[in-house]
């Protein structure tokens, strides 16, 4: 059976630390048919030669050079003008993928005849050591998208096919995946997710994740941008529904990554 086209979304900058790590990941999906496009936001450091390298040793990477920093959401929106697949997957420079990621997620989404898909994931630290797990709904709504980002953006894949050419990053500075997700779903209605960690989410000292509290005023855009709201509007439902939902997804994690490390040791 021939195999749709993927186009692999990844922004880089200064990322030479992690960024072999990521490409070998996605080089070695068992579902081949699938193409690398890579943006580099004006990076500083040996990235442009590690990429060159890849570009030179395997045609399905291909890079764009940025001349400044625009940010990610830019960078994304650069490889997406250039992709030519049927899917659009996603996968930061510091993140990785299991090898049968992409292979596993395109069956469920013709199993399941749906637009949009997701998976649980991995949390590893600078050292590649796990520290936890987040684990999927096995769907999601526009309704619980809401109230908070439950998209893993490495794990998320959409269709083209179904959906159309037209989906971009928001021109906001952080969490243009969250209001991505948020305008599919207002057109899909529904992501079906694997509950099954398919990646690997690095947390480190950049990661934007790991600064919650810098962050409020950048969930509140995302309300203002994707839904229209007043700037008041979106903090009162920001305060209402996005932060105790929020905090009951890290008491879940929290809880599901004991149970999965408890599980780890047992089996050493």
């Amino acid at each position: 059976m021939s195999q749709d086209l993927v186009s692999v979304i990844m922004p880089t900058f200064n990322a030479s630390k992690y960024i072999s790590d990521s490409i070998e990941s996605i080089l070695a999906q068992t579902y081949t048919n699938l193409e690398l496009l890579i943006t580099d936001d004006g990076s500083s450091d040996e990235t442009k030669r590690i990429l060159q390298q890849f570009s030179q040793r395997d045609s399905r990477v291909k890079v764009e050079y940025l001349k400044e920093n625009y940010g990610p959401g830019i960078a994304r929106n650069k490889s997406i003008e250039r992709a030519k697949g049927r899917y659009i997957a996603f996968c930061d420079c510091d993140d990785r993928w299991m090898p049968e990621k992409l292979e596993k997620q395109i069956k469920h989404m013709t199993r399941k005849d749906c637009a949009l898909c997701s998976s649980s994931y991995l949390i590893c630290d600078e050292n590649n050591q796990i520290t936890g797990i987040n684990i999927s709904p096995k769907h999601l709504t526009l309704g619980m998208m809401k109230r908070d980002n439950k998209i893993g953006c490495l794990t998320a894949i959409y269709d083209i096919k179904r959906l159309g050419h037209k989906y971009y990053m928001p021109a906001i500075r952080k969490r243009q995946d969250w209001a991505l997700f948020l305008n599919i779903l207002k057109d899909c209605q529904i992501c079906f997710c694997l509950t099954e960690p398919l990646a690997y989410y690095r947390l480190h000292s950049n990661s934007v994740s790991s600064n919650k509290f810098s962050l409020i005023k950048y969930n509140v855009n995302v309300y203002e941008t994707v839904f229209g709201y007043s700037t008041i509007i979106a903090y009162l439902y920001f305060v209402t529904n996005f932060l105790p939902t929020y905090f009951i997804k890290l008491w879940k994690r929290k809880r599901d990554s004991q149970r999965y490390l408890a599980s780890l040791k047992k089996n050493i």
